[in-house]
């Protein structure tokens, strides 16, 4: 009978699974869901909005004549030449950029643009689950008024002091089409984090003149706030199918609320009309130019984002504290600055204004302490002299 009793590990008696004695937690496996069931579940997503759709323009294909060699004909090509062989070899061999950046943007770029503006979400947050290929190359040079000028490629970090005035755009377009250009920042508005700020928007622009363009809302600077991190920046380009007249204000102050913007409500709207093709977009953070947007041209204080550690929780004082040193324990009930007011004093007590300040201990363990001195205060010494703990805070 005992033989038979551990041989039947599991019984269920009145419904209730117990193994040697213990009482299992849960429902029976043969009555649980598979793992594949509840991961099904978690990860479950409707299909109606986050199947992703293209609103982007189609690739332009170019004439059977105007197409390029395959990659086995280009190579052997290259490899038939015997003095570019010869040349490579040598670490001899050089190449045209331009002409590199042109190939790039005529084959691969398009896409390497879009999958690096899905890794930075860019799509996501301006028209949720629509998307699109920039095909058109969008050129954006923010002018630094040094002879120099800054890119905006595809999320390079860009200080708001060197954007404090509209950039240049550059694309290839004809002179009879028409195109609206809109920046907005995905990451900074101060009240609701479903909307943005549109910091610049041109309609109607003849071909590639920006500057002929319908001005709808004036350009506004970046303004990351400080403790918020990096924000995101967007050059979007539309294609017009027509003269459009989007209902908007125009907007020519710095004001916050009349620059409130979310583009997939605007872009839903007229989405008959526009079609996006260009994409440029880059990160800011914080400067102290953002400090003096918001004292001199919105007037208002600055928000500040910064994180409030607790104080450190410090037990109550003991007569007799065993195993700590006594300058350490008596210094955390004390005010800091008065801490930090002495390690001054004691510094400029040794340094004249008028005499080289004396040379460093060669040895500085090898200088004798006195022997009266208590064990706590020789060690306090020794880091004063090596230059350890609090004299580097002062």
């Amino acid at each position: 009978m005992l033989l038979t009793f551990r041989a039947v590990r599991t019984v269920n008696i009145q419904l209730q699974q117990i193994r040697c004695g213990h009482r299992v937690r849960g429902k029976a496996p043969i009555y649980c869901r598979t793992i594949k069931e509840r991961l099904d579940e978690l990860n479950y997503k409707d299909e109606l909005y986050t199947t992703r759709i293209d609103i982007g323009l189609p690739r332009i294909k170019k004439p059977s004549g105007e197409e390029r060699l395959s990659r086995a004909d280009y190579l052997k090509q290259l490899k038939e030449d015997k003095n570019k062989e010869q040349l490579a070899r040598n670490l001899k061999l050089e190449i045209d950029l331009s002409e590199a950046k042109n190939v790039w943007l005529e084959t691969l770029g398009p896409q390497h643009k879009k999958q690096i503006a899905d890794h930075y979400a860019i799509f996501e947050h301006l028209y949720g689950e629509g998307y699109f290929v920039p095909y058109l190359n969008l050129e954006v040079l923010y002018d630094l008024k040094n002879g120099s000028y800054l890119p905006v490629y595809t999320g390079n970090v860009i200080k708001p002091a060197e954007a404090l005035e509209y950039p240049i755009v550059n694309y290839e377009a004809d002179a009879d089409s028409l195109w609206t250009l809109a920046l907005t920042s995905l990451d900074g508005h101060l009240t609701d984090n479903d909307k943005e700020y549109v910091h610049w928007l041109v309609a109607n622009i003849p071909g590639n003149s920006v500057e002929k363009g319908d001005t709808i809302v004036e350009y506004l600077q970046p303004f990351p706030l400080k403790g918020t991190g990096y924000h995101r920046y967007a050059f979007v380009l539309y294609k017009q199918e027509k003269n459009v007249t989007y209902d908007l204000p125009k907007v020519s102050s710095a004001s916050l609320e009349d620059r409130t913007f979310v583009t997939r409500e605007w872009y839903k709207k007229y989405q008959d009309a526009i079609t996006p093709a260009g994409l440029a977009f880059y990160q800011t953070i914080w400067d102290i130019s953002v400090k003096d947007f918001f004292h001199k041209v919105l007037q208002t204080k600055e928000p500040v984002y910064e994180y409030d550690f607790p104080q450190p929780y410090i037990r109550p004082q003991e007569w007799f504290p065993l195993r700590r040193p006594f300058n350490l324990y008596m210094d955390k009930y004390r005010d800091p600055k008065q801490i930090n007011k002495e390690y001054l004093l004691r510094k400029l007590s040794g340094e004249d204004p008028f005499k080289a300040p004396p040379p460093p201990l060669r040895f500085p363990n090898a200088q004798p302490l006195p022997k009266s001195m208590p064990t706590w205060q020789k060690l306090h010494e020794k880091k004063i002299r090596l230059g350890w703990g609090r004299i580097n805070d002062v």
